[in-house]
């Protein structure tokens, strides 16, 4: 099984890799450190299934699944990621995401889900499918105006709203300020919105972060 790592934190995709390769022996895994890389290996080899991270810089996850989904509407994708807002989660889904699992989750439930999803099955950790199964028909408490943010002015979203500097933001996307900046006007109209304040309390009355919650 060819299974391709995408992790912007080198010690993390190596211990992840490092894990998978010994309770899958199987395996045949190839790293990348971001979504321009992620979508260089799978030109160069495609794989069974993409591990995904969410918070890449550059490209995002979601962006960089949308795009090889584009190219390869059968490649599977399991996003692998610290977030575990309902929305969040609705968003990978809809970028076409086969599976999604946080990194909290345990060594053998990793390797359940990476089974299942490259063998085309979907896959959501227990507790997320639990809270979709409670949300009928899409009714996750989404705010409609934040329906309207495309997945690289939602990503944006989420980090404002988790109070991430822009400076910071701004280096871990690989956007310039002036970009930024560009961007941070074009969400705040599309929400009608006027500040930062705002901002957070509809991400928290959306659900799309919560109080105390690390912004790392």
């Amino acid at each position: 099984m060819k299974v391709l790592l995408v992790d912007d934190h080198a010690v993390v995709r190596q211990g992840y890799a490092s894990l998978l390769q010994v309770l899958l022996p199987d395996v045949q895994l190839r790293e990348a450190a971001d979504g321009e890389q992620a979508l260089q290996r799978v030109q160069e080899e495609i794989p069974h299934l993409v591990i995904m991270d969410i918070g890449l810089p550059g490209i995002s996850g979601l962006e960089t699944t949308r795009r090889l989904r584009q190219r390869l509407p059968q490649l599977r994708v399991l996003f692998f990621s610290m977030h575990d807002e309902l929305p969040v989660v609705r968003q990978a889904l809809d970028a076409g995401a086969i599976g999604y699992l946080t990194k909290r989750a345990a060594p053998e439930v990793l390797i359940e889900a990476v089974r299942r999803t490259a063998a085309g099955h979907l896959y959501i950790e227990q507790q997320l499918a639990t809270q979709l199964a409670c949300s009928p028909g899409g009714d996750d408490g989404l705010d409609p105006r934040l329906r309207e943010l495309t997945q690289r002015e939602f990503e944006i979203f989420v980090m404002l709203a988790r109070g991430l500097p822009p400076r910071q933001i701004a280096e871990r996307l690989c956007i310039s300020a002036k970009t930024l900046s560009n961007y941070q006007t074009l969400v705040k109209n599309k929400l009608q919105i006027t500040s930062q304040a705002e901002l957070v309390h509809l991400a928290i009355d959306s659900g799309v972060v919560r109080v105390g919650l690390d912004s790392a």
